[in-house]
């Protein structure tokens, strides 16, 4: 493997870990195998720390890829809670307000579901990386100020309710690039007349890329010394 001309991975992110966390880990990992001081590492989508699942991680030259791959369609599986919201529509804050779900049954939630299929405008969430006046959205939000993000157009291809234990669902979501599924879950929610928050977010599929189909990060160290690497000593010769 050459990974300065070079290589692109494709991680399972564990539970807890940072995108930047992943990337860290990788270059290390790389470099110390490569016998090299530093590597460019990029990745391609971020994913929130309490999210789990596919990461396509690019190393030297073929981070020139990194722009086509966050275009490829994403799928995820989501479990949203009813009846509750978060600032940050997920578990990384504590509940800030709760909503009747006695009014909602299943039937709601697949017609309610449907109208968020083709070309929407979705409000990112406050706690997001989007820009606002050159400065991160959620450096603003932690620091208790208002922040106003404009809608964006996206796609969701397909939405498909996988599980219904009211006041808790579970859905697969098939979406085009910039969708944050925090967001849909609020959207959800207010579309039944209550609130919602994520409790679980996978993200299972990148491309032809699957969750099945990726490394552990934690198995990386092993992984990577079993292969053949191009080290700088061997570019020296």
């Amino acid at each position: 493997m050459d990974f300065r001309e070079g290589e692109v991975l494709y991680f399972d992110k564990p539970l807890g870990w940072t995108s930047f966390k992943v990337v860290g880990h990788a270059r290390y990992h790389i470099c110390r195998r490569m016998k090299a001081k530093k590597l460019k590492v990029g990745h391609a989508g971020t994913l929130d720390p309490l999210a789990t699942g596919v990461m396509i991680v690019c190393t030297g030259k073929a981070t020139k890829r990194i722009e086509e791959f966050q275009y490829h369609t994403k799928e995820y599986i989501a479990t949203i809670q009813l009846g509750a919201t978060t600032p940050s529509y997920d578990l990384e804050h504590q509940i800030d307000a709760v909503y009747p779900t006695e009014h909602i049954t299943r039937e709601l939630v697949e017609e309610a579901l449907k109208k968020f299929v083709g070309e929407i405008r979705q409000v990112p969430p406050a706690f997001s990386a989007c820009m606002v006046n050159g400065k991160r959205a959620y450096d603003l939000a932690r620091k208790g100020k208002e922040v106003e993000l404009k809608p964006k157009p996206l796609v969701i291809d397909e939405i498909e309710l996988l599980e219904c234990n009211l006041p808790q669902i579970k859905v697969r979501v098939v979406c085009s690039k910039g969708t944050y599924i925090r967001a849909l879950a609020r959207d959800i929610g207010e579309a039944l007349q209550s609130g919602a928050h994520l409790t679980a977010l996978q993200r299972t599929r990148v491309g032809n890329v699957r969750v099945e189909d990726c490394l552990d990060p934690l198995k990386f160290r092993e992984w990577i010394d079993s292969q053949e690497v191009e080290t700088e000593e061997n570019n020296r010769d």
